[in-house]
């Protein structure tokens, strides 16, 4: 007997559109507030979550063919390639700049190299989770049969 879930998928949907605003919110505010590369990962990695709870793995991989093993690996070498480039240049392990500049949009802008730094932590973090809640998935798949 097939349940009709109709109600959950739908509300799912809005559900999801929040928490991935929310996990961008919290990854650009990062670096002058509480937020950053890991927490907005942990929080974009509970909207995957939350979409493999509510359909199956195998129809978000359809809709969503991320690798998540490549993610986690692309992840850290940003984080590794941004910490270490300042070693290039004569600066310090792990030097990070800034400056403000005038975007034709935004207007006056701070663009700091650290968001970069924090993107490659984002993904490891997205990455990372998602593996781990898959495996947990699968092996309980295993104990069904």
């Amino acid at each position: 007997m097939k349940i009709n879930d109709v109600i959950l998928k739908t509300v799912v949907k809005g559900v999801v559109l929040i928490i991935l605003t929310l996990s961008i919110y919290l990854f650009l505010s990062g670096h002058h507030t509480p937020g950053g590369g890991f927490i907005g990962g942990l929080v974009m990695a509970s909207a995957f979550v939350l979409l493999f709870l509510t359909y199956d793995v195998e129809t978000v991989s359809e809709g969503i063919p991320i690798s998540f093993k490549k993610m986690s690996a692309v992840g850290v070498l940003i984080s590794v390639s941004s910490a270490t480039f300042p070693i290039f240049i004569g600066q310090p392990f792990l030097s990070q700049s800034f400056g403000y500049f005038d975007l034709p949009i935004f207007g006056v802008t701070e663009l700091a190299t650290v968001t970069i730094f924090e993107a490659g932590i984002a993904l490891t973090v997205v990455g990372v989770v998602v593996n781990i809640i898959l495996s947990i998935s699968e092996g309980s798949n295993k104990w069904k049969a």
